[in-house]
């Protein structure tokens, strides 16, 4: 065997190792997006606060993890803090807390939050609530329905008003899990 045909068989050899080099890294950026686009449709994605409606909890710009998984295993409970999207407005999701859970009757009276006739023990509110908008009278939630409030109760868009409303279980795209961002505020976000 002369040089000549070795150096071509080394060639065929360097040009077949570039070959599967090239579709093994190829193999692997395909399988790395395909398990990011599942994570991020199925388990969990990045999702950023605007605005100030659920103070002193969460504050603009805060960068959250929404657990997309869970609900599927287990039912929201009363206090999650859950992402949904804005009916009137495309690409708009709002982040608010569970206060009434389906079955429920809710009603807002004198600044307090009344559950089946019986005043709601909790501190997320803010201040004392000055607009009861449609929870004036009794709300009847229905059996795949949820009444939200953000915790800056005065300064909040949430299920007290027509254009928020009730929010049905097929809606919540997910809970908002822990605070990535900024990192003097990292760690998990209270629930109950």
């Amino acid at each position: 065997m002369g040089t000549g045909e070795k150096e071509e068989k080394t060639g065929e050899r360097t040009a077949k190792n570039m070959v599967k080099e090239v579709l093994s890294m190829a193999l692997y950026i395909a399988v790395v997006l395909c398990i990011t686009f599942l994570v991020v449709r199925y388990v969990g994605q990045r999702t950023q606060v605007d605005g100030h409606s659920m103070e002193n909890t969460l504050f603009d710009g805060d960068n959250l993890i929404v657990d997309k998984i869970s609900y599927r295993f287990t039912d929201p409970k009363r206090f999650d803090i859950i992402v949904f999207p804005y009916h009137y407005k495309e690409d708009t999701y709002y982040i608010k807390r569970i206060i009434g859970l389906p079955g429920e009757t809710v009603q807002i009276r004198d600044g307090e939050i009344y559950i089946d006739g019986a005043i709601l023990e909790e501190d997320y509110g803010k201040e004392t609530m000055l607009t009861s908008g449609r929870a004036a009278d009794q709300i009847q939630l229905g059996e795949d329905e949820y009444f939200v409030l953000g915790d800056n109760r005065n300064h909040s868009e949430d299920s007290r008003f027509d254009d928020v409303g009730n929010i049905e279980r097929s809606e919540i795209i997910g809970r908002a899990f822990i605070r990535i961002w900024p990192f003097e505020r990292f760690g998990l976000l209270k629930h109950q």
